[in-house]
């Protein structure tokens, strides 16, 4: 579905799948946002198909971390010319006890084809600049993709609507989750899109959002 500004969204809500809401940038940018798991890629490209836009017209596949609902299905578009993308101490993670996260839920640890080390800072896609930020805590590499000329944050599993990404599985740190999601929250969101529940639209409910998140949650990071 369109959202606004060449920003498609397609957001998971079947209670009884676990995966993640993809995202895509369209005009010069062509990524696409956290592809989830690889069972759930062909109905996604049915949906996105829908809107016109085909898995040619993708150049990037962005991950926000490499837990299995975001990341394992970045293997349907190996082999083609698009770029798959991963934080360097997520890839780090992935191969060790990141990686043992797969089989406890029934999948196999991902041999993966990164063709893009990501790093913290300015990043240009086409013919826009984006910056991409390091905030570690919910996954030692996990990032969030910030577009200034949108005021658009795509947040991962940092922070989602009322709540925040868990701290309990392995690499999870909630001392680095606090920190991430205070520097997030200096940033000039007009649309906060999270890896999972709904999306948080209009300044004023992004910083009531943040500003719920620390009085509520903080004391028990």
């Amino acid at each position: 579905m369109r959202y606004r500004d060449d920003i498609y969204v397609y957001e998971w809500t079947n209670y009884f799948e676990n995966n993640c809401n993809t995202y895509y940038i369209g005009g010069d940018v062509h990524a696409l946002i956290d592809p989830g798991l690889s069972a759930f890629v062909p109905e996604l490209l049915e949906r996105m198909k829908k809107d016109g836009i085909h898995i040619h017209d993708i150049r990037y596949v962005l991950n926000t971390h490499s837990h299995p609902d975001h990341f394992e299905g970045s293997k349907m578009f190996y082999g083609r010319q698009i770029q798959i993308g991963l934080h360097e101490d997520e890839i780090d993670f992935l191969k060790g006890e990141g990686g043992d996260l797969y089989p406890l839920f029934g999948l196999a640890t991902p041999a993966p084809q990164i063709d893009w080390i990501i790093t913290e800072g300015e990043v240009l896609l086409g013919k826009e600049t984006l910056q991409i930020f390091h905030v570690p805590g919910h996954s030692p590499g996990s990032i969030a993709l910030y577009s200034p000329q949108r005021n658009a944050l795509f947040a991962g599993d940092v922070i989602f609507q009322q709540s925040v990404g868990r701290t309990d599985f392995p690499g999870g740190n909630g001392t680095l989750l606090k920190n991430s999601i205070l520097q997030l929250s200096r940033l000039e969101i007009e649309s906060l899109f999270p890896g999972h529940m709904g999306i948080v639209a209009g300044n004023k409910n992004v910083k009531r959002n943040f500003l719920m998140i620390i009085e509520n949650f903080f004391p028990y990071l």
